[in-house]
């Protein structure tokens, strides 16, 4: 995983403590809120408002006639056919859809298009075959918006269509019977951030008159699934919708979710917003990715718990293939990156394979971005036709990027930190090109992670994890706080669950504590007892036999008192030598190491017999400031470039021993004295 600079956000405490009186809140509780910037007073109240006031239907731009006409469909007995998407947000908005017009009487089917050979969205080629079926209504969930072309060749078949999408509309809408999306620029609402299942719920509420009450209680377990899956703000109605599914799944699920939970092991505990992050929403998403999303559709709508558990043990066989699959190809893609140094040290990582499964490269995607701190494409080729999904850091548009470099592409869509595209193979090379220029003239940002607050490990106990679960449901726009623990001492390492994860003992002061550093085993640690690190950890409650205790996590872990912006500079020096670009003579001069510096590297690594913890942890055991992190990095390779070490996987191994080596045959050393040479 890349570095990333920490962001501790600014709090006024005295700010705090009178929103925690004027709501009799927790102190701690109170805290976070205000870190957040929830300080008014009608905020705090709606952040937890058990009786939640959801806005009429009615108020979206094409509501009336949207509920006007499926109703006709449904007193004509018309069939409709209820259009969906593959991902998690289009099957829980097809279920949804399908159920209630099912339960009240309706000619209804459902068509979801296949990922690989249809596509996101409407076809014309779908519709034919529903015109086959006799499909007299298609209501589109989670998509429909930009199909206006499908749209207007439906209707040339005598089939109507009422849209029902949340994503941004384009300059024109479909001519349709109904265009149901917030986001039309005639839709004036306070809220309109719902995910897809958002917006079929609303439209479903519309049917019922704008009851509500009915439709949470048949379905606030599917909305809930899909509302966290499509990683929507849980705020204002997506907050509620979360907080009542969330209390469904763990009093009366459907019988689908109920399977699902048992199959995925969770049935044991009770569920909130991370767990449907972690536990549910993958699996939903899986089946899409991996085979047919009709497979999650039909376990949602499944109404025997036996057969559901048939299904839901599909869905998760999706999962697990998933899951391969996306190791393969990370395993593929990261080979590929570490062998050509221009693609490693590139401001926007580019990197192609053959036939990678087109389901699973946006997570692969965003994996790369995790682990090299940049923004990442991933490309699958079929033939000479590819296909690629983007991830990118904060800070930095990956969409705007792209877009800048259309010409190149055949078709791109998405948004600042995720996008999609499709480029023919030919054209692979210009366009990495092209979007690392665009790289270069955009302001330089690296990773970061944002802490709600500083903390004091004394402070860790059952009464602060009780009060942060009031802060619940945890999601998009309303994250499990994170907290900074600062100048911590390890006094014990313990492998636990096979030693793949590890509890590790801290003190400071008089305060103990232990942190669990999940999948992280004894061999990838740099750490080790005695040194004093900093910690950026999550607090949940954990409950065992009617005892209450705080459970603390490591989201990151780095060695105290490092000189952060002075480490991101060097950094970022070396990085601007390996992609070629030219250097100041003062920038070259800098990079060479003295031969007293690369011999005192070369003595390291003999000591040691090689290194795997990465150039920060050599930095701390050889006591070298942090602006020498690049000048290290440069010793590493010329060491490599002279036989004396070799690299594999990250992990430095050592073969100089006994032999002798000529500074002079280094290539990189005679580059950077000529860069540094007086012109």
């Amino acid at each position: 995983m890349s570095r990333k600079r920490w962001i501790t956000a600014p709090i006024d405490k005295d700010l705090a403590a009178q929103v925690a009186e004027n709501h009799s809140l927790d102190p701690f509780t109170a805290l976070i809120l205000v870190s957040r910037g929830i300080t008014e007073y009608e905020d705090v109240e709606d952040f937890f408002d058990t009786d939640f006031s959801f806005c009429d239907p009615y108020l979206i731009a094409d509501m009336d006639k949207a509920a006007l006409r499926i109703k006709r469909a449904i007193d004509n007995f018309e069939k409709i056919c209820v259009y969906g998407d593959y991902d998690a947000d289009g099957v829980t908005s097809t279920a949804l859809m399908y159920s209630y017009l099912s339960s009240h009487g309706a000619d209804v089917m459902y068509y979801i298009p296949d990922r690989i050979t249809e596509g996101y969205g409407m076809s014309c080629s779908a519709v034919d075959k529903l015109h086959a079926q006799g499909v007299k209504l298609i209501v589109t969930v989670d998509n429909g918006v930009s199909a206006i072309e499908e749209i207007a060749y439906a209707q040339s078949l005598g089939i109507e269509t009422v849209v029902t999408d949340h994503h941004m509309p384009g300059e024109q809408l479909p001519d349709a019977v109904a265009v149901v999306d917030p986001h039309r620029e005639d839709c004036n609402l306070h809220f309109k951030d719902w995910a897809g299942v958002g917006v079929a719920f609303k439209t479903v509420c519309a049917l019922e008159h704008g009851d509500y009450s009915e439709i949470l209680n048949e379905y606030a377990d599917i909305l809930a699934v899909g509302t966290v899956a499509d990683v929507v703000d849980l705020k204002d109605e997506n907050r509620a919708i979360v907080k009542y599914g969330v209390a469904k799944i763990n009093a009366n699920p459907c019988n689908g979710i109920n399977a699902l939970r048992q199959i995925a092991g969770v049935s044991d505990r009770a569920l909130n917003g991370v767990g449907i992050t972690f536990s549910l929403a993958p699996r939903i998403n899986a089946a899409g990715r991996m085979e047919s999303a009709e497979t999650a559709l039909k376990l949602l709508l499944c109404e025997d718990l036996s057969a559901a558990l048939g299904i839901a043990e599909q869905v998760d066989n999706c999962n697990k293939q998933r899951h391969i699959s996306e190791n393969e190809i990370m395993e593929e893609a990261v080979a590929c990156i570490e062998a050509d140094k221009r693609l490693k040290y590139a401001k926007v990582i580019v990197v192609c394979g053959e036939n990678w499964h087109h389901g699973v490269i946006g997570i692969v995607a965003a994996r790369i971005t995790e682990k090299y701190g940049r923004p990442s494409i991933v490309i699958t080729f079929d033939g000479d036709k590819g296909t690629g999904s983007a991830r990118s850091i904060e800070g930095f548009s990956v969409y705007d990027a792209i877009k800048a470099c259309g010409d190149f592409l055949t078709h791109f869509g998405g948004h600042t930190m995720a996008a999609g595209l499709g480029i023919d193979r030919e054209n692979v090379e210009s366009f990495f090109r092209a979007i690392n220029a665009y790289a270069l003239s955009c302001e330089e940002t690296v990773p970061t992670l944002m802490l709600d607050c500083k903390l004091n490990p004394a402070y860790i106990n059952a009464q602060l994890a009780e009060s942060l679960e009031a802060l619940e449901p945890f999601g998009a726009g309303n994250p499990q706080p994170v907290f900074g623990i600062f100048g911590v001492r390890i006094t014990g390492i313990k492998p636990v669950g096979d030693g793949k994860h590890l509890r590790i003992s801290f003190t400071k002061g008089n305060t103990q504590f232990c942190a669990m550093k999940f999948s992280t085993t004894l061999k990838e640690l740099p750490y080790r007892e005695g040194d004093t690190v900093d910690l950026a950890v999550k607090i949940d409650k954990n409950e065992f036999r009617g005892e209450i205790r705080a459970s603390v996590q490591i989201k990151d872990m780095r060695f105290s008192g490092i000189d952060e912006d002075k480490l991101f500079k060097s950094r970022a020096l070396y990085e601007k030598y390996m992609r070629g670009e030219t250097l100041t003579c003062h920038e070259a001069r800098f990079l060479t190491p003295s031969r007293e510096f690369l011999l005192g590297v070369f003595n390291f690594l003999k000591n040691y017999g090689g290194w795997q913890f990465g150039i920060e942890s050599m930095l701390v055991r050889t006591n070298c400031p942090a602006e020498n992190l690049c000048k290290m990095q440069i010793s590493v390779d010329v060491l490599c470039e002279l036989g004396l070490i070799r690299q594999e996987r990250g992990i430095i191994l050592f073969d100089g021993g006994g032999k002798k080596a000529d500074l002079s045959a280094s290539a990189v050393l005679r580059d950077l004295a000529m860069q540094g040479s007086e012109h």
